[in-house]
C-alpha cells in the first residue's frame, strides 16, 4: 500500500474547505482517509490552516508521498514557525 498526504475536499460548492490527510494512494480524491493530519481553508484572507505536524512527519518517515499543495502548506508553516521564534 502506497500512502500518499493529500487534500481531500469537504467543502460545498463554491466554497472549498480542505482535509489533510494520510490515505492510499489507489483511492479516490475524497475516499477515506487512513488519519485526518490537519485542515486548510483558502477563501479566509489570509488563509487558514491547522497542521499535526508530528503525525505529518511520522507519515513521511515511513515513506508517505507528499503532494505539492501539502508540501507547500509545510513550508509556509515552518516559514511561519521559525518568524514568531
Amino acid at each position: 500500500m502506497a500512502v500518499k498526504l493529500r487534500l481531500s475536499r469537504i467543502g460545498r460548492k463554491h466554497l472549498p474547505y480542505y482535509r489533510i490527510v494520510a490515505i492510499d494512494s489507489r483511492k479516490a480524491r475524497d475516499g477515506r482517509p487512513i488519519e485526518i493530519l490537519g485542515n486548510y481553508s483558502p477563501l479566509a484572507d489570509p488563509p487558514l490552516w491547522s497542521l499535526r505536524t508530528e503525525r505529518i512527519e511520522y507519515w513521511i518517515s515511513q515513506g508517505a508521498e507528499v503532494s505539492d499543495k501539502v508540501k507547500a502548506l509545510l513550508k509556509e508553516a515552518k516559514k511561519l514557525e521559525a518568524q514568531t521564534k
